[in-house]
């Protein structure tokens, strides 16, 4: 009886969900309904609108014609100024003639000229020639305006700059006072033509002058035509703002309608999938009353009601909705272990027996254990970015991204990369490259614009390329970055990237997204994408260096699709330095819900003013979200005991191939290496020659390693022209050195050989957020002598120092971005290896063995994708 009693107390509360199932399902249809009247209100405003275009097509082509006649009337107005202006300078032109020929006669008298008769004799013949030709312009000129009075102008310029050069040739010149009679009676009968050229041109110009003055009242009309064009040109103006206004709308409302019909479809599908549901509860519950009522006490026992009691079922009902509350388990997952407590399921009730007493944390994963099984095997991550080692690979942000991908791949996850596809990638690293059969269309400055998607396999991953149609070619400059329209291009690569993501339908568990050039895809996908239904994920965000953060002018961000009045606050995207500025890089910080840096050491640092480089404020805001990853090293690419690239293949068992490639680097870049040459250490630099990198302790290290006694090589070079010119010419100072040897440019073969030839690298950063050739050279015995900075005090640790663990004990640690401090720590490196060859061995062997693989990183950014994950989406 109590049996029954239970069912019929149950059969109540199952009629209470049948009604209130009903009600929601007449509240869907009111939905519905409501939807089609905004369709067809919709449809009635597009109609008006498409009416409103053709009305003010007519206006575009008036508008045009009027814009034709202003220019026309714009340049006749022009002509004239510059006729006007033209007779002014005629005018003073023609007064610094006069006074010219008034010193040319003067001079004549005062004995200083000093060029020789001859010459001043023909310079004088051919004065009056040019002084013929000027009044045969003067002539012309009475006929016409303009034109001609251009020409006089270019005459008169040249008639002055002969006069010029007279005087000065007559200035030198030394000849008897016969010879100088001579030449004043020359002098006089020019300055009498030149008199009489004057009061012809000065007539002239009496006549031009009352032409000009007559044609004042043409000009002030003309002025008038003008004005009332102009006006007209403004309205026509307005009205085509008002076409184009009307043809964003039209837009806009045949989203709206698309996007209405889409939930109309996903509503009716909701709506009958809660009817199978219930249908299907229905049933089930009906059977389970039929067995009761049968009294079968087989069936009584099957029922495990009377294993625990209801106060353990209320409990737990209890507890997981107080781990919904504090966001360790979202709503979905909520409910579908609310229905499990409902049904009485035993593989729940064993778990919270089991666990009931952990924590919060521990048993919210004990639950999502339980019902992962029904769910994908792992997470599915989408990663977008501008670099992808090796096809596409500028700095460290290439390799981190295939290794963190690949080791997450290793780990059962999905991952996929989408790259846009340079013209200057390295092709041949692509397996199975092909171009997709979708058309993807993406906005951008307010226009329609196709890209091409293509697909291939890098390192094992999935990664899509994005190959823009648009006329600027944004991909194709031979370069990755370091363009003028950087902002541009790569603001343009984020918004298709993100359609191809919609229009795919793919439905990523993660996006992201890494450093400034794709740190827009955040906000893009808040206030775009979510609303377009896109809402399946959570944004992680990594910045590998705060150097760079992607500032441009506010209205730069409207060519996306982003508005920049919504945007451009100081809890939003507008950069704390510069407020007329919109800062991409703090847009992914806000707008992400997980944010990371690559080293923890760099993750503090970026905390304060001089690392955050201005964003230290925002980073303070949102530091519960901030965490930083070490990066790791593939270890199947950095590997010396596979490594085709090397002359010698060795391991940390056997490390005697570390001297032979020693040896065959030496001889192939010159060095040394015969006799005493050989017990040499031999210091090695790979980096690029910028100011973060210690330029000036790298050039120092150069001269302290000859001073005591080892050698050098340096592969790098600068895209500052000033550092890069300096390296050169210490590259010639040493050009044919024995012991120092500098290779400016980047070459991927020539590294790898000084990562394995190299006793010691030296990496003396100013500021390095995790850096990778120090676990590098590490894996391929080569020890480090680092400044104690971001990502290199996080993974080198001083032999001296004992407050480190012996078994942590790998390289030689130095302070202070000076000489001393990298004097103390390179002379200590340079000591040990020639003082003590065994202790040094042993050192080499233990670096080797050391853990940097993205294994246990991994495993932390899967770690924050869940917490992610797990908490309720906005």
């Amino acid at each position: 009886m109590l049996l029954v009693k239970e069912a019929e107390k149950n059969i109540r509360t199952l009629n209470q969900l049948r009604g209130r199932a009903v009600d929601e399902l007449q509240s869907a249809r009111d939905a519905k309904e409501d939807l089609l009247s905004q369709v067809e209100i919709l449809k009635a405003r597009l109609a008006q609108s498409e009416a409103k275009l053709e009305s003010t097509a007519r206006a575009r082509e008036k508008a045009q014609l009027l814009e034709e006649e202003v220019d026309l009337l714009k340049s006749r107005l022009a002509q004239t100024e510059a006729d006007s202006k033209a007779f002014t300078k005629l005018k003073e032109e023609n007064k610094a003639l006069q006074e010219s020929l008034n010193s040319l006669q003067q001079s004549g008298g005062k004995g200083i000229l000093e060029t020789k008769y001859q010459n001043s004799l023909d310079e004088v013949n051919s004065l009056r020639v040019h002084l013929a030709d000027a009044q045969a312009e003067i002539a012309k000129f009475s006929k016409g305006p303009g034109r001609e009075r251009a020409g006089l102008q270019e005459y008169i310029a040249g008639l002055e700059n002969k006069i010029a050069d007279m005087e000065r040739q007559l200035a030198e010149a030394n000849i008897n006072s016969a010879e100088l009679d001579s030449l004043k009676v020359e002098g006089m009968s020019l300055h009498e033509e030149a008199a009489a050229l004057r009061i012809k041109l000065a007539g002239r110009s009496d006549n031009t002058l009352l032409s000009l003055a007559g044609g004042d009242t043409d000009d002030q009309s003309l002025h008038r035509q003008v004005e009332t064009l102009q006006s007209m040109l403004a309205r026509a103006m307005a009205e085509k703002d008002a076409l184009t206004r009307v043809h964003s709308e039209n837009v806009q409302l045949r989203e709206q309608v698309e996007l209405l019909e889409e939930r109309i479809r996903e509503s009716d599908a909701e709506i009958h999938a809660q009817l199978q549901i219930y249908t299907a509860e229905v049933e089930a519950f009906q059977a389970s009353l039929d067995d009761l009522k049968s009294g079968n006490e087989v069936n009584v026992v099957q029922v495990p009601v009377g294993e625990m009691p209801w106060d353990f079922w209320s409990g737990l009902l209890l507890r997981i909705d107080a781990l919904m509350l504090g966001d360790l388990l979202n709503q979905e997952d909520a409910k579908e272990l609310q229905l499990m407590a409902w049904q009485r399921d035993k593989r729940l009730r064993d778990v919270y027996v089991n666990h009931e007493d952990e924590n919060d944390e521990g048993l919210a994963g004990k639950f999502m254990d339980l019902i992962q099984p029904k769910r994908r095997p792992g997470i599915y991550v989408i990663h977008i970015a501008a670099e992808m080692a090796p096809v596409a690979k500028v700095g460290g942000l290439g390799d981190v991204l295939t290794g963190l991908s690949r080791s997450l791949q290793r780990k059962g996850h999905l991952v996929e990369a989408i790259l846009p596809k340079y013209d200057c990638m390295d092709y041949s690293r692509i397996v199975n490259l092909k171009e997709l059969d979708l058309e993807l269309h993406s906005t951008f400055d307010g226009q329609i614009h196709k890209n091409k998607v293509w697909c291939g396999i890098v390192e094992g991953l999935p990664v899509y390329f994005i190959e823009p149609l648009h006329p600027a070619k944004f991909f194709w400059r031979g370069q990755f970055y370091s363009e003028p329209d950087d902002f541009r291009r790569f603001t343009y690569f984020c918004r298709a990237a993100m359609e191809f993501i919609l229009q795919s339908g793919k439905r990523p568990d993660i996006i992201h997204s890494h450093d400034w050039q794709t740190a827009v895809v955040a906000p893009l996908y808040w206030d775009i994408y979510v609303p377009l239904g896109l809402d399946s994920a959570r944004l992680a965000f990594t910045c590998h260096n705060f150097e760079y953060q992607g500032a441009e002018n506010s209205g730069a961000i409207a060519a996306c699709g982003l508005s920049a009045r919504d945007l451009m606050r100081p809890d939003r995207m507008q950069d704390n330095s510069f407020h007329n500025k919109i800062n991409l890089l703090k847009g992914g910080i806000v707008f992400s819900n997980v944010v990371t840096t690559v080293s923890p050491t760099y993750a503090q640092e970026v905390l304060r003013p001089e690392g955050g480089k201005g964003l230290h404020g925002t980073l303070g805001v949102h530091s519960k979200k901030f965490f930083g990853v070490l990066n790791g090293i593939d270890e199947e690419v950095w590997d010396p005991s596979t490594d085709v690239l090397l002359d010698y293949q060795y391991s940390a068992e056997d490390i005697d191939g570390k001297f032979i490639n020693k040896q065959k680097l030496r001889e192939r870049l010159g060095l040394a290496s015969q006799g005493d040459d050989e017990k040499r250490p031999l210091v090695g630099c790979v980096t690029r020659l910028v100011p973060q990198k210690g330029v000036h302790l790298i050039r120092h290290s150069i001269y302290r390693t000859l001073e005591k006694g080892g050698q050098f090589i340096l592969l790098g070079s600068s895209p500052v022209p000033q550092i890069q010119h300096e390296f050169e010419d210490i590259a010639r100072q040493f050009e044919k050195h024995p012991q120092i040897r500098l290779v400016l440019k980047y070459d991927e073969a020539l590294s790898h050989s000084i990562y394995a030839a190299s006793d010691i690298f030296v990496i003396p950063s100013i500021f390095e957020p995790c850096g990778l050739t120090q676990m590098i050279s590490m894996r391929y015995g080569t020890i480090p002598v680092v400044r104690r900075t971001g990502g290199l005090a996080d993974s080198v640790f001083d032999v001296d120092d004992e407050r480190n663990p012996e078994e942590k004990k790998n390289g030689f640690v130095f302070d202070d971005p000076n000489e001393g401090s990298l004097n103390w720590g390179l002379d200590r490196a340079l000591d040990y290896y020639t003082q003590r060859p065994e202790w040094w061995q042993d050192l080499v062997k233990k670096a080797m063995l050391m853990d940097f693989t993205w294994d246990a990183s991994a495993d932390q950014y899967v770690e924050l994708y869940k917490q992610v994950l797990s908490k309720t989406k906005v």
